[in-house]
């Protein structure tokens, strides 16, 4: 007869079975089945080796989520494979921040891509390992570029990193064509080396060295003589200007004399003048001694003219009394 099993112990069993399992769950996953996380999308076009489901999820090196799923997907339009990548953040880490990560709803995750430039990119986390991550970051600057092939979670694009860019710029450029001209160039290059006769060549450059060789020891031997000549004559010329300059001088001189006696003179002949104007108005008009005074007037005053003009010239050219009255500037100094 078999022992009959109590249904009490099958009861006890249970039951400390489960409170096993919940507190295996409460220690073993930290929490996290109470803890409530958003859940978002982003799609990578180049490789993601080095990322793996639980890989963290940063936004400026500080841990705020982890992929939870990688897969591949086929884009219709452009015949491209995508490859989407889940993970979700903790909206618990962005304390005292806006309300778009916590909240996690499309609008305010859309109106943070838009507005503030929100984006994911792929990071190394180890250069050692090859071990990626993804972080988060502001990108005003990069254009926002929805897939759009999967509608179950928000989307936030992504930009490719500095080395996706250069790589994608090289891919871009034309490598054959450029290969080809150069060859172009270079043999291009080799012909013309090939069709100078270098030897030649060499014989004239060395003829026309050789040449300017004694062009400039014939320089040299002619710079000192030329240099001496130069120094004296410079010498010369400033001793006549000097002798100029003060012949000008005494020159000036003697015309400021010349004028003022000048000036006394006829200012004396004009006192006559006029003193025999009045000692001949007791005479006839018609008489001889008149006319003759009146000749004598006439004369007088074409003199008395002819020595301003003297004194206005000399004042003006004072280097007439010792070249005389001769041309300048090619016109006769009349």
């Amino acid at each position: 007869m078999g022992t009959k099993v109590s249904k009490v112990s099958i009861g006890a069993f249970v039951l400390g079975a489960v409170v096993l399992l919940v507190a295996a769950v409460l220690v073993f996953g930290a929490g996290k089945f109470f803890t409530k996380q958003n859940t978002y999308l982003t799609y990578f076009e180049g490789s993601v080796k080095g990322l793996n489901v639980g890989s963290p999820v940063t936004f400026r090196g500080v841990k705020v989520g982890s992929v939870s799923d990688i897969s591949i997907i086929m884009d219709e339009s452009t015949k491209a494979l995508k490859i989407p990548v889940v993970f979700v953040i903790d909206p618990a880490k962005f304390k005292g921040t806006r309300a778009e990560f916590q909240r996690g709803d499309p609008s305010s995750i859309k109106r943070a891509v838009t507005t503030y430039g929100l984006r994911t990119q792929l990071q190394s986390m180890s250069f050692v390992t090859g071990q990626l991550m993804v972080a988060l970051d502001f990108f005003p600057s990069k254009p926002a570029r929805f897939v759009g092939l999967i509608k179950t979670y928000p989307e936030i694009p992504s930009v490719p990193t500095p080395l996706e860019e250069l790589q994608k710029t090289v891919q871009d450029l034309p490598l054959r064509e450029i290969v080809e001209n150069l060859n172009r160039a270079i043999a291009g290059v080799d012909r013309v080396i090939s069709s100078v006769n270098v030897e030649k060549t060499t014989k004239n450059i060395d003829v026309a060295l050789q040449d300017i060789q004694g062009l400039v020891r014939n320089l040299n031997g002619r710079v000192g003589p030329l240099t001496e000549s130069l120094a004296k004559t410079s010498e010369e010329a400033q001793a006549t200007l000097k002798e100029t300059q003060e012949t000008a001088v005494v020159v000036r001189g003697g015309i400021k004399e010349l004028a003022a006696s000048t000036q006394k003179t006829l200012e004396a002949a004009q006192t006559a003048l006029k003193q025999s104007e009045h000692t001949l108005r007791s005479y006839s008009d018609d008489s001889e001694m008149m006319a003759q005074m009146d000749r004598t007037m006439r004369d007088l005053s074409a003199m008395t003219r002819s020595f301003r003009q003297l004194s206005d010239y000399l004042e003006r050219h004072p280097e007439a009394l010792i070249r005389g009255k001769g041309s300048e500037g090619g016109r006769d100094g009349r």
